[in-house]
C-alpha cells in the first residue's frame, strides 16, 4: 500500500533540527516512519530540494507530487490544513487531516472550498471540539476523531518528583500572555518570591523594553527553543499555564503532563477535552482564581505535589504514539 503524506513545510528527513519542528510537522513525520517500520510504503512530500529514502519511508519534494504526470500511484493522500494536493490524484482516497479551524472566507479566499466539496474526503479532526466547531457545510464523506500523539521526545520519560519552583508558558500565541504576567507580578510574586515563571514560545524582542522589570518579578523569556531543552525545563517544574484560548487541540498541554506538569487552565476550547480538574491539571474561571490556585499549588505539601505529577505523568500515556496509531491502521484499511 502506498501512502502519501502532504506536509508543505520546510524540512526533510536529513534536517539537523528535527527535534525544533512545529507541531504538525512533528506529528506528520512521527506518523510516516511509524507506519513505514511497520511494512507500509509512505511517502513524505514536504519543501525539500531532492528525494530522500529510508527503507519504506521516501522524502518527496512538493513540486514531484504537484503534478498530474506523476508516475507514482497513492491508494491514500493523507494532507494536514493543506487541500490542493486531493485535486491532482482522483483515484486515490483522500483524508484531510485537520489540526486547525478552517473558516469559510478562509476556505473560499485560499481556494479550498471547492476541493473540499467535489473530492470524496474523509477528514480526520484531532479532538471533538474542532469538529464541533467546524461547518458542516463542508459535507465531508467520513468524519472521525483520533487525537495527535506524544513526539519521541516526550514518550518515555522517566518520572522526577524532585522539582523547582519552576511555573512555565510555552504557547507560540500571545492571547492571555500580557494578563497572565500581570496576574503573576501582582498576584504570584509576592506570595512566592521564590517562584519562577519562564516563558517559551514568543518572541524576546516583543519584552526587550522591559526585560529587566520583568526580571525583577522572576520573569524570564526563552524564545522558541528544543523540545529536548522544553522536555529538560518540564520535567524539573512545577506546572504549566495553558489558558486555553483558540487550542484546537493543544500538544504542548500534553507534552507538559508527560513530564508531571499539571496545567492550569480556564478549560476552554480543547482544553476541556484534555484537562481533568483535580487530576492532570487545575480549571479556573477567571485570573484571579488562577493566580489562587497557582499559589496554592506552590504552596502545597511534597504528597498533593506527588498526587499531581503523578496523574499528568499517568494520563499522558493514553496519547502515545503506539496506542494512537492503532486508529489510524483501522482508518486505512
Amino acid at each position: 500500500m502506498n501512502i502519501l503524506f502532504y506536509c508543505p513545510f520546510n524540512f526533510d528527513l536529513k534536517s539537523k533540527s528535527l527535534n525544533h519542528l512545529g507541531g504538525i510537522e512533528t506529528l506528520n513525520l512521527g506518523l510516516s516512519r511509524l507506519l513505514a517500520d511497520k511494512g507500509y510504503k509512505i511517502f513524505l512530500s514536504t519543501n525539500c530540494k531532492k528525494i530522500i529514502k529510508r527503507k519504506n519511508l521516501t522524502n518527496l519534494p512538493i513540486d514531484k507530487v504537484l503534478t498530474k504526470n506523476n508516475k507514482i500511484t497513492f491508494d491514500y493522500i493523507i494532507s494536514s490544513n493543506d487541500t490542493q494536493i486531493f485535486d491532482f490524484y482522483k483515484l486515490s482516497k483522500k483524508i484531510f487531516w485537520m489540526h486547525n479551524t478552517l473558516a469559510i472566507e478562509k476556505a473560499i479566499r485560499k481556494k479550498k472550498l471547492l476541493t473540499l466539496i467535489r473530492n470524496k474526503i474523509s477528514t480526520v479532526f484531532v479532538s471533538k471540539y474542532l469538529m464541533n466547531a467546524t461547518s458542516k457545510i463542508y459535507l465531508f464523506n467520513k468524519k472521525i476523531v483520533i487525537p495527535n500523539f506524544l513526539s519521541k521526545e516526550f514518550d518515555k520519560i522517566r518520572i522526577n518528583y524532585k522539582r523547582k519552583k519552576i511555573i512555565v508558558w510555552s504557547v507560540q500565541r500571545m492571547r492571555g500572555l500580557q494578563e497572565t504576567l500581570d496576574m503573576w507580578i501582582k498576584s504570584v510574586y509576592p506570595t512566592n518570591k521564590d517562584a519562577k515563571f519562564y516563558v517559551f514560545g514568543v518572541s524576546k524582542n516583543d519584552y526587550s523594553q522591559k526585560i529587566s522589570f520583568y526580571k525583577k518579578h522572576n520573569i524570564f523569556f526563552f524564545g522558541r527553543v528544543s523540545k529536548i531543552k522544553l522536555r529538560n525545563v518540564y520535567s524539573a517544574s512545577l506546572g504549566m499555564i495553558c489558558l486555553g484560548y483558540d487550542e484546537t487541540f493543544c500538544l504542548n498541554a500534553l507534552e507538559g503532563n508527560s513530564c508531571g506538569l499539571p496545567v492550569f487552565t480556564f478549560g476552554k476550547t480543547a482544553l476541556n477535552e484534555l484537562i481533568h480538574d483535580k487530576n492532570n491539571g487545575m480549571i479556573s474561571n477567571d485570573f484571579s482564581q488562577l493566580a489562587f490556585n497557582i499559589n496554592k499549588f506552590l504552596n502545597s505539601n511534597l504528597t498533593i505535589r506527588k498526587r499531581y505529577i503523578k496523574n499528568s505523568y499517568n494520563y499522558s500515556k493514553k496519547y502515545t504514539l503506539d496506542k494512537i496509531i492503532n486508529h489510524w491502521i483501522k482508518l486505512l484499511k
